[in-house]
C-alpha cells in the first residue's frame, strides 16, 4: 500500500470516527476514577389485578406501564426475573433508562423503581454496551477503525526511514509497558 493511500485511510477513518473516540475516551477515562453519571430515579407503588408471577412478559407490562407514564423509552439492555426467595422481581437495564419491578408484602401491590439517564451517565451505559443492538455495531466499527488507525500508523512509521528505529523502539516501549501495568493490575 501506498504511503498516500495510507496516509488519506488514516485521516478520513479519524476523523469519521473522532467523535465516538473521544465519547469513549472521555466516558472510559472518567469512569476509571470513579464518575460514573447520574440517574434520575423515581420509585412508586403499583396496583396490581393479580399478584406477580415469575412470567418476564407480565413484569416488563407492569414496569412499561410506568416508564410510559413519564414519557421515557423501554430500557436497550436485557431483562433479568429473579424468583430466588422472595419477592419476585425484574432488572432491565438499558442506557437511556433503567426500572425494576418487586413484589411487596401486599401481593396486589408492587414496587416499580425508574431511573433516567442524564447526558454522561446514558453515554456512559453505552460504553458499557447497554445500548441498542445497532450502536453495538457502530461500537464494534469503532473497535476495527481504532485498530486500521494503530496499524496504519504503524506501517507509515516503519515505511519512513528517519522513522523506522522510533517506530520499533516505541513499539517494544509499548508492549513492555502494557505487560508490566497488567501484572501490576
Amino acid at each position: 500500500m501506498s504511503r498516500t493511500f495510507l496516509t488519506k485511510l488514516h485521516l478520513i477513518v479519524a476523523a469519521f470516527m473522532f467523535p465516538a473516540i473521544l465519547m469513549f475516551l472521555v466516558t472510559g477515562a472518567l469512569y476509571t476514577w470513579g464518575n460514573k453519571g447520574e440517574w434520575v430515579e423515581e420509585t412508586v407503588t403499583v396496583a396490581l389485578d393479580a399478584p406477580l408471577t415469575a412470567d418476564e412478559a407480565a413484569l416488563k407490562a407492569v414496569v412499561q406501564g410506568e416508564l410510559d407514564k413519564r414519557g421515557l423509552p423501554v430500557p436497550s439492555g436485557s431483562a433479568s426475573v429473579s424468583e430466588a426467595g422472595e419477592p419476585v422481581s425484574l432488572q432491565w437495564t438499558g442506557a437511556k433508562s433503567e426500572a425494576s419491578v418487586k413484589a411487596t408484602d401486599d401481593p396486589l401491590v408492587a414496587e416499580v423503581t425508574v431511573k433516567e439517564a442524564t447526558l454522561h451517565r446514558n453515554l456512559v451505559q453505552l460504553h458499557k454496551a447497554k445500548g441498542s443492538d445497532l450502536f453495538k455495531v457502530y461500537a464494534t466499527f469503532l473497535a476495527f477503525v481504532l485498530f486500521l488507525l494503530v496499524a496504519s500508523g504503524l506501517v507509515l512509521g516503519l515505511q519512513v526511514k528517519a522513522l523506522r528505529r522510533l517506530t520499533v523502539l516505541s513499539s517494544v516501549a509499548g508492549a513492555v509497558a502494557f505487560v508490566g501495568f497488567v501484572a501490576l493490575g
